[in-house]
């Protein structure tokens, strides 16, 4: 979608192979690098990061048993979830929360869609609801999963996203959980994030969630620690398989050497400057050569692109 409507020939900082980026820091707002922040586009299982926000707000019980049906089946063909879920399966709508966090699983999303009070369409209203009480005005859902590509956002109001469900322990916990094997009939199947960045040692990431189908390309949005910092990552439709990671990996490389360490270094000198002085904290070490520096430089070099990087 990007491509066609020339997004990915946008002219930016860092050649990236995403039509959209975003890097804003999560307590003051600021922008630290964009790339057609306010372009809408189709956003993919992104979707579910709402869809677990509602959930969780609803105060339904995550300890009730839901069970996947055949209209779970029928509105989610074609995706993978036949390979995981088989109809019937019954799990806690905390183990269904999970795995559409987690893994991206899109019959578990569903079935947390239509198990809310008035089903689907009363959860997609909630859904949109949610979005206008959290100013995401460039956001619409029509269904829970991110199948379709008539769910569409920005990079501005997918921020605000990551910040509100970041305020939601279990959806920090869920999201960035490695695996998890879960009983479906007689056999034990395993699931595993979607993002390779969880297992990476360079990264501490607190909320994330993977997307994609071929309208949106690959798409991620993620806050993680950096620098004594919360910062927000926005990349939307990613031309190449393993190129939102690699984008990831080169802003987060180019935060700490170059423009981009002396705009976080100056913005967090500036927020200390304004803190009470009982308050101010010790400036990040994000000078080049720094042992963190050295330690991230060498990860981009020499460190391959993450196997779970390919899922959704």
């Amino acid at each position: 979608m990007g491509r066609l409507s020339g997004l990915h020939a946008t002219e930016a900082e860092l050649d990236l192979k995403s039509a959209v980026a975003l890097v804003v820091d999560s307590d003051t707002d600021e922008v630290l690098f964009s790339k057609n922040p306010d372009a809408v586009l189709p956003i993919a299982s992104i979707t579910k990061l709402m869809t677990a926000l509602v959930v969780v707000e609803s105060g339904q019980a995550l300890g009730d048993a839901l069970a996947v049906l055949p209209e779970d089946v029928r509105a989610t063909a074609g995706s993978n979830s036949r390979r995981r879920l088989a109809p019937g399966t019954r799990l806690t709508r905390g183990e269904m929360l999970r795995l559409a966090l987690m893994a991206s699983e899109n019959r578990a999303a569903h079935v947390l869609g239509r198990s809310h009070p008035g089903g689907v369409r009363a959860f997609v209203e909630a859904m949109n609801a949610k979005a206008r009480l959290l100013g995401m005005h460039d956001t619409r859902y029509v269904e829970p999963t991110g199948l379709s590509s008539a769910n569409r956002s920005s990079a501005q109001d997918l921020a605000r996203l990551v910040r509100a469900a970041s305020e939601h322990p279990i959806i920090r916990e869920y999201s960035t959980a490695s695996d998890a094997m879960v009983a479906n009939g007689r056999r034990q199947v395993e699931f595993r994030n979607t993002n390779g960045l969880v297992h990476h040692p360079e990264w501490d990431i607190e909320v994330q969630k993977t997307g994609y189908i071929a309208a949106a390309g690959r798409c991620v949005v993620m806050q993680a620690q950096m620098a004594g910092r919360q910062l927000i990552w926005v990349l939307l439709d990613s031309a190449g398989r393993y190129s939102r990671i690699g984008d990831a990996e080169r802003l987060r490389h180019w935060l700490f050497n170059g423009l981009g360490a002396t705009r976080l270094r100056a913005s967090a000198m500036a927020g200390a400057s304004d803190a009470p002085a009982s308050e101010k904290p010790a400036p990040p070490d994000v000078t080049p050569g720094a042992q963190t520096t050295a330690a991230s430089t060498a990860a981009v070099a020499s460190e391959p692109a993450p196997a779970a990087a390919q899922a959704r």
